[in-house]
């Protein structure tokens, strides 16, 4: 009878409508629904990655030692005692008295008819033309040079790369911790507005809003761990160790310019001369070897009356008309030189390049991390103000979120730029080729 009596009443529309939804609702949900609490409640731990790549910090450790250390490790290494030893192998062939391997001859003839006996000894020995063995002796200095230069170059590319392993550690090391810093912030101010709902203060709203920003904040905190892990696996790949110095800042240098005694034109440059000497050399051979030779002939026969006779012979072995044939050798060399003239031309614009943009960019984090300090400072202050607005009410939650963050945003970008300036003196130094 009281049902009946209610929908005996006359009804709005608006209020069946509203009636009929909240029936279908009730029945298309499960009913453990009902009881089911928010998942965020259930587990408030951080997810933590397995994967964790370890660096640990060194007190004895210098950055020119640990670009040492790397050097011995890096696979350009083999190639550089390949080029020692061919250095070695021309000097020594340079020493040599003779141009190159001697012959020796021994012969026996004998003729039975005429019962005689021809026994032949002899020497053949080429000789150094006018000009070769100071050839030789040039191209061996200019191997040696070039591959003392080429060790220079590989090891200011070593540098490099440790270079950039250590800041890109360093920076990709702020936002980490600048992640973790927020996520303390955040699941305070969850804990805080937690209480100030269960005392009616806030409404229930204000709680899942801070709860949202806590999960965004485990979020990015993740994902600034997995790229710390990246940065110091890519230091371990390319340094082959698991520890780095306490102190790797460097003090800008003041050369202004690519100069010509850049470590990398200077070893592009050892190669083009000894390209050169090594054309000089060939072209000393010019028709080829001359030989000198001397011999022995012995002469004896069977028959009584005959007489034993020794002869002894030297001759020598002038080549001529040789030239055309060495051409082919001498263009294959020219043009291995040309393509070092091209290499050269085009690494004297890198470098140029190169040494722009370090400048370029040493002065605009100069300017951006004054301007990012001046920024923290007012948005910390500004913080401090609308936490104290939030505490009595008058201003909602969602607005101290955006100044919450944008503070966050600018005390990061402070410490960036820091980093930042001092990893852009170290490229600088990389780019106009010093070492640390």
């Amino acid at each position: 009878m009281f049902l009946l009596n209610i929908f005996s009443k006359p009804l709005s529309g608006i209020l069946l409508r509203q009636a009929f939804f909240l029936l279908a609702i009730l029945l298309l949900i499960p009913w453990p629904a009902y009881c089911q609490v928010p998942a965020w409640e259930l587990d408030d731990a951080i997810p933590m990655v397995d994967h964790h790549d370890s660096i640990t910090i060194d007190a004895s450790l210098t950055l020119p030692k640990l670009i040492d250390l790397t050097m011995e490790k890096y696979p350009d290494v083999s190639w550089l005692n390949a080029l020692e030893e061919e250095a070695a192998a021309i000097s020594e062939r340079s020493k040599s008295w003779t141009a190159g391997a001697s012959q020796a001859t021994v012969g026996y003839q004998s003729i039975a008819s005429f019962k005689l006996n021809y026994a032949t000894a002899g020497v053949q020995v080429p000789l150094w033309n006018l000009g070769q063995r100071d050839a030789e002796h040039n191209l061996a200095n200019q191997a040696e040079t070039s591959a003392e230069s080429q060790a220079v170059g590989i090891k200011l590319r070593v540098a490099g790369l440790v270079r950039g392993a250590l800041w890109n550690m360093a920076l990709v090391n702020i936002r980490y911790e600048q992640a973790q810093a927020e996520l303390d912030i955040y699941g305070k101010l969850l804990a805080t507005i937690k209480r100030r709902v269960e005392l009616g203060d806030l409404p229930r709203a204000d709680e899942l809003l801070a709860q949202t920003e806590l999960l965004q904040r485990r979020s990015v905190f993740t994902m600034a761990e997995a790229e710390l892990m990246h940065a110091r696996k890519r230091y371990s790949t390319i340094t082959q160790l698991t520890k780095m110095p306490v102190i790797y800042e460097e003090k800008l240098v003041a050369l202004k310019e690519i100069e010509q005694n850049h470590p990398a034109l200077v070893a592009v440059n050892s190669q083009i001369e000894r390209k050169q000497a090594e054309i000089t050399a060939i072209k000393s051979i010019g028709s080829g070897q001359s030989h000198v030779l001397a011999g022995l002939l012995s002469d004896e026969g069977n028959d009584p009356r005959s007489n034993k006779a020794e002869f002894f012979n030297v001759g020598v072995i002038v080549p001529f008309g040789g030239n055309t044939h060495l051409q082919p050798q001498i263009a294959a060399v020219n043009v291995e030189l040309n393509k070092l003239f091209a290499e050269r031309e085009q690494l004297f614009r890198d470098l140029e390049q190169a040494h722009h943009e370090a400048e370029h960019n040493l002065e605009v984090n100069r300017v951006e991390l004054g301007t990012a300090n001046e920024q923290k400072k007012v948005s910390e202050e500004l913080l401090t103000m609308t936490q104290l607005a939030f505490s009595v009410g008058e201003i909602n939650l969602l607005d101290l979120l955006k100044i919450e963050s944008r503070t966050q945003q600018a005390i990061l970008n402070a410490k960036e730029r820091k980093v930042m300036l001092q990893r852009d003196k170290a490229f600088y130094n990389q780019a106009v080729g010093v070492m640390p």
